[in-house]
């Protein structure tokens, strides 16, 4: 059978199962039942993506696979296969949605089957920083577990997003192998049609991300394949529907490695490769990955895959943690003549001499020196820290400062992990990311106890202190410029955040002093310099120069951004934003709601739906990305009343921010408690209910001017 034919027949077999389950589906259900997935603001992601229609009944389903019948030509041309390959992914979408009719919950641990809005945007900011340099979808049976459990941990090493579907799930749960998101390996589901589930995580990126359009199918499929790095390893055998499959990865520039021998080869997109101990480096090449090599002598890997990993207590072999003893963790910038490069040094007990299970202090000093070094600096790297020490496989960390927390597992210790090889990472990675102002390094741990009390209270609490004194009265009127930052340009072309010492970028991840720093590092890189000599309006934050470097940094896209305000020209938004408000006009106020809360607002709206109208670059005066930091910030929404405007946010969220809002509310306005004055959903989540808790309390917004 030639490529063509197994291609169309795959698609015929799709093509009839979908048509069946929908029949089915409406006669038990009705034409007008309602059917979409869950937790997204794109009905069916990917149908919606190709042709701009959203589906919302089975009746508008079935309607909808009349339209894929319309790809699905005969010629025995490559559009044609392609259009194909396209269809059967629609149609696989079709299927797996149906599994969520009515709020079923349809996949079961390890498996997760559709992806949140709110987890993509999650890998917004690994993907454009190179954490997650590609994704690899692993589809179907190895010829052993142990083949299938080498493959995954080749490409989790190097920091790659895993997702599975297949058999290849049951074979890493034989082995004992760890799955899961934290991890970055997500089995999707044991069908092959959950292979949607990571296609739609490919284009709802170019919807959110690349503000293309719904419905421009050449334009999405160009920017996933330029933009997505993902690609496919299948199994052998293949049948027709994974071949149609696969025509459908192709088709959106993912290159599909296969062992199966007798396939029809299509060069740089359909390749054999025999050897599955070269299927890593076949992918890589094939869609042109560089990764990073990292050599840092240590026992076990070290890879960004295993940030989110957590070590439970009966995993773990010690724990070390700042809320009941005394830690520390220090950045301190000395002459060239006091640093020893690459000197570390454990004062005190190895993990080795520690008890199973126990808590103890640990204080690690970190001696840099170079001639581009500067004490604004050290908090940028220490909390790096954080990032760092997660990376160890089997090794969690939490906290910062002086409350850090840190737990290596019995696997780890079992490897010959030690103290002193956490010295190793944090030598071997402030030398390699901040090397054009770190010249020597040298790290002292210590984990004798009365070393560790002496080092957080006689050294880091005092330098912390005098640290926030000078954070404390860093605004944006207290500094001469202002940085760019253009990283998640990657994915969103147009994006430009303005990063100022009250303004974080909305991803939540760059100060003002890390775009400093990162502009130090690289003075051609992503975080430029932007003067403020020419103010147009302070108020609204407005200044020529800040327009000139938006108009030149977003290729002419933007012509003017303002700093302060959610109305008049405000900052675009990439996708990666932690937060996002909106106008609230029963209440005169504004909504906020995080990645992370699912739920609905009284805008009549959740999270992604809000978000959608928000990403991919563009201004959306009356909504606005941005970090959690800046809720409680004096420039939040200056121009229009400044905090005074929020009227609700998420409960989780009101009680992380409480502390500084607070604090701002009282000394702007002299209110106390002001949070004790915002909406949540266990207050409100609809406009009526929120006017009249709003009313009982009080909230000032009642009393401002209408924005709209």
């Amino acid at each position: 059978m030639t490529l063509f034919e197994s291609v169309f027949a795959g698609n015929d077999a799709v093509y009839g199962l979908t048509e069946g389950a929908i029949n089915q589906a409406i006669e038990k259900y009705g034409a007008d039942k309602a059917v979409s997935f869950p937790d997204t603001a794109y009905s069916l992601p990917c149908y919606y993506a190709v042709t701009g229609t959203k589906v919302g009944t089975l009746a508008e389903l079935k309607d909808a696979l009349a339209v894929v019948k319309t790809l699905m030509t005969r010629e025995k041309r490559t559009n044609d296969v392609f259009m194909s390959g396209v269809a059967t992914a629609l149609c696989a979408e079709f299927i797996e949605v149906l599994k969520y009719i009515d709020g079923a919950v349809p996949y079961e641990a390890p498996c997760y089957g559709h992806l949140a809005d709110a987890v993509i945007r999650e890998l917004g900011v690994p993907l454009v920083t190179g954490d997650i340099p590609g994704v690899a979808v692993i589809l179907g049976k190895a010829p052993s577990a142990q083949e299938a459990a080498d493959l995954v941990k080749s490409y989790q090493s190097q920091g790659i997003l895993i997702t599975l579907v297949g058999d290849v799930i049951d074979q890493l749960e034989e082995v004992g192998y760890k799955t899961g998101a934290n991890v970055r390996v997500i089995p999707l589901g044991k069908d092959v049609t959950a292979v949607i589930h990571v296609v739609s995580v490919a284009l709802r990126a170019a919807l959110i991300f690349g503000n293309v359009k719904p419905g421009d199918a050449a334009t999405l499929m160009d920017y996933t394949m330029k933009r997505v790095p993902a690609f496919v390893n299948a199994f052998a055998p293949l049948n027709d529907v994974i071949v149609a499959c696969g025509a459908g990865a192709i088709a959106l520039g993912f290159p599909v490695i296969t062992n199966q021998e007798d396939v029809a080869r299509v060069p740089k997109s359909l390749i054999c490769q025999k050897d599955i101990s070269k299927w890593n480096a076949t992918s890589l090449e094939a869609r042109d990955i560089k990764i990073k090599i990292t050599n840092i002598d240590i026992p076990v890997a070290f890879a960004s895959a295993f940030e989110g990993e957590i070590i439970r207590r009966k995993d773990m072999q010690v724990e070390f943690d700042g809320s009941r003893v005394d830690c520390a963790e220090l950045v301190h910038t000395c002459d060239a003549s006091e640093v020893e490069d690459h000197k570390i040094t454990v004062v005190g007990p190895e993990v080795d001499d520690m008890e199973l299970g126990s808590k103890n202090s640990i204080a690690y000093v970190v001696k840099v020196a170079g001639k581009n070094m500067q004490p604004d600096f050290e908090p940028v790297i220490e909390r790096k820290f954080h990032n760092y020490i997660n990376c160890i496989e089997g090794v969690y960390h939490t906290g910062q400062r002086d409350m850090q927390r840190i737990r290596i597992s019995k696997d780890a210790f079992a490897a010959g992990f030690k103290i002193k090889h956490i010295g190793e990472v944090l030598y071997t990675q402030v030398k390699n990311e901040f090397d054009a102002v770190v010249d020597k390094c040298e790290v002292t741990i210590y984990t004798d106890p009365a070393e560790c009390t002496r080092i957080r209270h006689e050294v880091a609490i005092p330098i912390f202190e005098k640290r926030d004194d000078r954070l404390n009265t860093l605004t944006d009127e207290s500094v001469d410029v202002y940085y760019s930052c253009i990283l998640c340009q990657a994915f969103s072309p147009s994006h430009v955040c303005v990063v100022t010492p009250e303004r974080l970028g909305l991803c939540g991840a760059v100060s003002w002093l890390d775009a400093k720093a990162t502009n130090e590092l690289d003075p051609n890189g992503p975080c430029q310099v932007i003067t403020k000599e020419r103010p147009i309006d302070e108020n609204l934050g407005s200044y020529e120069d800040v327009d000139e470097a938006v108009k030149k940094l977003s290729q002419g896209a933007l012509e003017h951004v303002t700093l302060y305000s959610i109305m008049q020209d405000p900052m675009t938004s990439c996708g990666c934003f932690e937060c996002i408000c909106g106008i609230e006009p029963f209440s005169n106020g504004v909504v906020i709601a995080n990645r992370e809360y699912a739920g609905m607002t009284p805008l009549g709206m959740t999270f992604s739906e809000m978000a959608s109208m928000t990403g991919g670059g563009v201004q959306t005066p009356g909504f606005m990305g941005h970090g959690k930091h800046f809720i409680s910030s004096k420039k939040f929404m200056k121009a229009e009343g400044g905090i005074e405007r929020i009227v609700w946010m998420p409960k989780e969220l009101k009680e992380f921010v409480a502390e500084r809002l607070n604090n701002t509310a009282k000394e702007l306005y002299g209110i106390d408690n002001f949070t004790d004055m915002v909406g949540d959903e266990t207050i409100a989540t609809d406009p009526e209910t929120l006017v009249g808790f709003l009313t009982e309390k009080g909230h000032p917004a009642l009393a401002l001017d209408p924005m709209m």
